[in-house]
């Protein structure tokens, strides 16, 4: 007799198991506060004369929810969501030397973050500066300078971690603008 494996069509289960396993959140409390931060510091900024009069508390609130999204994302939330981190580090001559790292890969060629993490922490990461640089846009062109010192202070400390994990992704080494022009081509060529 012939030996026939029942096998399912286009590895169909295979696919939906692993799927399963890859959008699973390891870790709740990091992807929650990765994003709780942000979008409070953003929801503040867009109520905040709406709730109280008082520029200085405003200003303070969202000074210390970017202050603490900076620190969780470049501190925890990067490490544990993707595996990345960067900072800097000073030598015994006082010279400044920036490190980007990334997890190394497994044995098995598997990473240890899910697909769901990595899309919260992206999402989040790259989302949240342009915004900022739209309310900057808008607090220059509508001649609220006060509120210009706020945003600017979003967009620094949002677009710092930016560009520290963009730079871990792609490697301290490679030219982000040629990377860049890569992916475009690519893009394009594909459509």
């Amino acid at each position: 007799s012939d030996d026939i494996e029942d096998v399912s069509l286009f590895d169909a289960d295979d696919d939906l198991s692993r799927r399963s396993k890859k959008s699973k959140i390891r870790h709740p409390v990091a992807s929650f506060f990765h994003l709780f931060f942000r979008v409070s510091a953003i929801v503040v900024y867009l109520l905040c004369e709406l709730l109280t009069s008082s520029f200085i508390a405003c200003m303070v609130t969202i000074i210390l929810l970017l202050s603490c999204d900076f620190w969780a994302v470049k501190n925890v939330t990067g490490r544990l969501m993707v595996g990345l981190r960067w900072w800097n580090q000073v030598d015994d001559d006082g010279r400044s030397h920036w490190v980007f790292e990334a997890r190394k890969v497994s044995a098995q060629g598997s990473k240890t973050s899910s697909e769901a993490e990595s899309r919260i922490f992206w999402l989040g990461l790259i989302t949240c500066p342009m915004i900022w640089v739209i309310f900057a846009f808008s607090a220059l062109f509508s001649f609220k300078v006060k509120w210009l010192a706020v945003v600017v202070m979003g967009v620094v400390l949002q677009g710092a971690n930016l560009y520290g994990y963009i730079r871990c992704k792609v490697g301290s080494r490679k030219n982000l603008t040629s990377m860049a022009t890569n992916y475009l081509g690519k893009q394009f060529l594909r459509q």
